[in-house]
C-alpha cells in the first residue's frame, strides 16, 4: 500500500514539472503560472562530458567485439591461407565512395568560407587558460573555468577568438600509401601534416597533386595475416622522378587546393550562414559514410588522430600513464567526431539581449556546436537534430525568480 502510494506520488511530481514552468513577472508583481504541455517523446540530451585525465573515450566496438576480432586475427596467422579482402582493406577504392570523397572536400572548403564571412560580423571569445568558447557579445559569467592555473572563483579570462577557435583543425599525417607500414618515430619530421578530414578525403579517392598517394591496380592478400603486395612498389607508368615522393612535401610547391577559399557576392549573412549550415551538415553526415569504410585511430586519451587502418609510432603522447605506453598512443577506432570535432558552446535564446548569462541559471540553458551558434546567430535554421540540446521547450527564470522555482 505505501510503495503504491510512493509512486503514484512521483508519478504526480513528474507530471507537475513537465506541464507548468515559470514564465516572466506580470506587470502587478503576481507570478504568472502557463499551463504548457510537453511532448512524451521528446528527450533532454546532454552534450558529452568533458573526460577526466584518467578517463578513455568511449570505445566504438565494444570488448567482447574487440576480443573476438583479435581471436579471428590469431586463428589467421596460424592457418597458412591465402585469404581474398575486399576494398578499401586490399588496396583499391571503394569507386561508389569517390564521389562521397569530392563531396566532403567541397563541403570543407565551402564551410571555411562561410565560417570566416559570419566570424566577421559576430563576436567569437576564448579563454586564455581552458578551452571553453563562446559566440556572441557579451561573455558568459558561467565559473567553470577549473584547469590548473585558473581564477580561484572559476571566472574565465576572456580574450577575443577567431575561426580556428569555432572550427578546430585535427591533423594527422599523410600516408603515401595507406596500407603500407606505419609512420616511425625517426619520420615524424619527415612526413607532412594534413587536415585530418582532407586525409580522409584523399585516400577516399580525391587527388591532390601536392600530396601524393599510392593508387593500386592489383589487390593485396592476407597470408597467414601478413600483408602480400604482389605488385611492384612503383608501377610502370610511374616513375621515381621528380614528381612522387614518400615524404617530405613540404619541399615542392604549395598549393590551397584544399584551403581554397569561396567569394560570396552578396552581402546577406542570412544566405551565407543558410550556405554554412548546409555545408556542416554535409561535411560531417558524407564523413560519416566514408568512415565505415576507411577508418581511422584515434588516440584513447589525447587528441592524436591518424586516417588509416592503424595508428602511427611516434611517441610523443603526454596523456595519462605515457610512461608505461613509452610515449606511444593508445590507438583506437576514430569516429566523426574525433576528426571533425564540434566545440560545445552555450546557446542564447535572445541574440539582441545585453546581459550575460548568469552562472545560478546554467542549468535552463542549452547548448549547441559553436558552428551551428554562429549561423543561428544571423538567422540560420537549426536543425532538429539539435533541438533536444537548445532546450528551447526550458523557460529560463529571470534571477528575481529563481528563488521560487523547485
Amino acid at each position: 500500500m505505501f510503495h503504491r502510494r510512493v509512486q503514484s506520488i512521483s508519478y504526480l511530481f513528474e507530471l507537475v514539472t513537465r506541464k507548468y514552468s515559470f514564465q516572466k513577472l506580470t506587470g502587478g508583481g503576481a507570478i504568472e503560472l502557463s499551463y504548457v504541455w510537453f511532448s512524451t517523446g521528446s528527450t533532454l540530451t546532454e552534450v558529452p562530458r568533458k573526460l577526466k585525465r584518467n578517463e578513455r573515450k568511449p570505445l566504438v566496438k565494444t570488448f567482447n567485439e574487440l576480443k573476438r576480432e583479435a581471436r579471428l586475427k590469431r586463428k589467421e596467422r596460424d592457418d597458412v591461407n591465402e585469404i581474398s579482402l575486399h576494398p578499401p582493406h586490399n588496396g583499391l577504392l571503394v569507386k561508389g565512395l569517390i564521389p562521397v570523397a569530392h563531396k566532403v572536400l567541397a563541403a570543407r572548403s565551402e564551410l571555411v568560407s562561410c565560417v570566416s564571412r559570419v566570424a566577421s560580423s559576430i563576436a567569437i571569445y576564448s579563454c586564455r587558460l581552458c578551452e571553453e568558447v563562446h559566440v556572441g557579445h557579451p561573455p558568459h559569467k558561467i565559473r567553470t573555468c577549473d584547469v590548473p592555473g585558473s581564477l580561484t572563483n572559476k571566472v574565465h579570462t576572456w580574450t577575443r577568438g577567431g575561426v580556428e577557435h569555432v572550427l578546430p583543425v585535427v591533423e594527422s599525417f599523410h600516408l603515401y600509401d595507406r596500407i603500407g607500414r606505419a609512420v616511425s618515430h625517426n619520420e615524424r619530421l619527415e612526413v607532412d601534416r594534413i587536415p585530418a578530414i582532407v586525409e580522409l578525403c584523399i585516400q577516399a579517392g580525391v587527388d591532390i597533386p601536392e600530396y601524393p598517394t599510392r593508387r593500386r591496380t592489383c589487390p593485396v592478400y592476407s597470408v597467414a595475416g601478413r600483408i602480400m603486395d604482389f605488385e611492384k612498389k612503383f608501377p610502370k607508368e610511374e616513375s621515381l622522378g621528380e614528381d612522387i615522393y614518400a615524404y617530405g612535401f613540404w619541399e615542392k610547391k604549395s598549393s590551397t587546393h584544399h584551403n581554397k577559399s569561396i567569394e560570396f557576392n552578396s552581402d546577406n549573412l542570412n544566405a551565407v550562414a543558410t550556405q554554412g549550415m548546409k555545408a556542416w551538415e554535409t561535411m560531417r553526415y558524407e564523413g560519416s559514410k566514408l568512415m565505415e569504410k576507411y577508418v581511422a585511430q584515434t588516440c584513447g586519451y589525447c587528441s592524436e588522430v591518424q586516417v588509416g587502418p592503424k595508428g602511427h609510432r611516434v611517441r610523443d603522447c603526454q596523456a595519462f600513464k605515457h610512461q608505461m605506453r613509452d610515449g606511444q598512443h593508445a590507438w583506437q577506432e576514430a569516429t566523426i567526431d574525433d576528426i571533425v570535432p564540434p566545440v560545445y558552446v552555450w546557446h542564447v535564446k535572445d541574440f539582441e539581449r545585453e546581459e550575460p548569462l548568469e552562472h545560478s541559471l546554467s542549468r535552463y540553458y542549452g547548448k549547441l556546436p559553436a558552428v551551428v551558434e554562429l549561423f543561428a546567430r544571423v538567422g540560420a535554421r537549426v536543425g532538429e537534430q539539435y533541438s533536444s540540446l537548445m532546450r528551447e521547450d526550458v523557460a529560463v527564470p529571470e534571477l528575481d525568480e529563481l528563488k521560487l522555482v523547485v
